[in-house]
C-alpha cells in the first residue's frame, strides 16, 4: 500500500478489481478552498487505455510489484518472442500481444525491458530510439517535393515508416520507437 502523496511516474497501481494501471503523470493540487487532491493520468498496463483519475490527497492506494528486467531478444518461436535474461540466461517466451508495437522494431540481439507481475509478462519496453537498416525504399526523385519530402521505406524488421527522399536502401537510420518517426542517419 502507498499513499497518493507518494505517487511517482511509472509506478503501477492495482485498482478496480485488480486491474493494473501505470502512472503516466500526476499533479498535487491544493485549491484555495477545500481539501487537497491528486490529479493523475493512468494507463491500463494490459489494454493501453489512458484515463484521468482524481484521488483525495493522502488516500491509500494498492501498489503492484512489477519486476522490470533488461532481456535480449533471441528469436521468434511461432507466435512467441523468445527473450533471454542476461544474468541467469533463462529463456522467456513472450506472447505477441504483450510485445505489442515493440515488435515493429525488434531484431535479434536487441535489448528490451520486460515487465512481469506475478510471473505474467505485462509489456515489453524498448529504448526511445533504435538503429535499424532500410531494407527497401524507392530511389528519391530529385525535385519531387509534392509529398513533403518523404517516401515510404521498409525497415529490416518489415515495419514501414516514412523517410526523407535522400535515404537509400541499405542505410542505417535512427527511428523513434514510440511514434515510428525517422530521427536521422547513423554514421557508421
Amino acid at each position: 500500500m502507498a499513499s497518493t502523496n507518494d505517487l511517482k511516474n511509472g509506478m503501477v497501481l492495482k485498482l478496480e478489481g485488480g486491474q493494473l494501471w501505470s502512472v503516466v503523470e500526476f499533479q498535487h493540487v491544493k485549491p484555495g478552498k477545500g481539501p487537497a487532491f491528486v490529479r493523475t493520468k493512468l494507463k491500463n498496463v494490459l489494454s493501453g487505455k489512458v484515463v484521468d483519475k482524481t484521488f483525495n490527497a493522502g488516500v491509500k492506494v494498492e501498489t503492484a510489484t512489477v519486476d522490470k528486467r533488461d532481456m535480449q531478444f533471441s528469436y521468434m518461436d511461432g507466435e512467441y518472442f523468445v527473450f533471454m535474461d542476461m544474468e541467469t540466461y533463462d529463456q522467456l517466451h513472450v506472447d505477441k500481444k504483450a510485445v505489442g508495437d515493440a515488435a515493429n522494431f525488434l531484431i535479434e540481439g536487441f535489448t528490451a525491458t520486460v515487465a512481469q507481475h506475478e510471473g505474467e509478462v505485462l509489456f515489453v519496453e524498448l529504448p526511445a530510439a533504435v538503429e535499424l537498416v532500410i531494407q527497401e525504399t524507392e530511389p528519391g526523385v530529385q525535385g519531387d517535393r509534392s509529398t513533403g519530402g518523404t517516401k515510404p521505406a521498409i525497415l529490416e524488421t518489415g515495419h514501414q515508416i516514412n523517410v526523407p527522399l535522400f535515404i537509400t536502401t541499405g542505410e542505417k537510420i535512427k527511428v523513434d520507437t514510440r511514434t515510428s518517426d525517422y530521427l536521422g542517419r547513423v554514421n557508421s
